[in-house]
């Protein structure tokens, strides 16, 4: 019985080592999944530069949720694309965005989470206008392609003295 136990033992430890393996990540597949990461950021911001709803949402997985600045919650990357399709029709039409990626953290080789912080520049009433926004992105792997599950955007607010 203890020969038996022993036995269950080494096959139970070898298999959660088989499956920690297969859950890690080499040093250079981290790298390579970082630098699509942050092209799926640059998509993201490529599209908005360029007032595009369909571009700016292209890189939303297909059920993605967002979460508006005001806390409107959508769902699903045809939502995402007709919502930015219409925000760019206002004072957002010529706007200008830039994001910097401030952190990717992978949960799994499959999940990672993403901060964004956004500069976004545009025009209201004549005037030159400034918005300062951080963003967390949950972006999962599918395939071998990266995409954005779910995205939740907040306004940096500049505190007071």
């Amino acid at each position: 019985m203890s020969q038996r136990s022993n036995l269950f033992g080494a096959v139970i430890v070898a298999l959660m080592v088989s499956l920690a393996e297969s859950h890690a990540q080499t040093p250079q597949q981290s790298h390579m999944d970082e630098a699509a990461i942050r092209r799926v950021v640059k998509q993201v911001e490529d599209g908005w530069n360029a007032h595009d709803g369909k571009a700016f949402a292209a890189s939303f997985a297909s059920d993605a949720d967002y979460v508006v600045v005001n806390g409107e919650r959508v769902t699903g990357r045809l939502a995402i694309e007709k919502g930015h399709a219409a925000i760019f029709t206002t004072i957002y039409r010529n706007s200008h965005n830039a994001g910097t990626v401030k952190s990717i953290r992978f949960l799994r080789p499959d999940v990672a989470v993403v901060h964004v912080e956004w500069n976004l520049e545009f025009s209201a009433g004549g005037e030159t206008k400034k918005g300062h926004a951080i963003n967390t992105m949950v972006m999962t792997k599918d395939g071998g392609n990266w995409s954005i599950a779910a995205f939740q955007n907040t306004p940096i607010q500049i505190q007071g003295p």
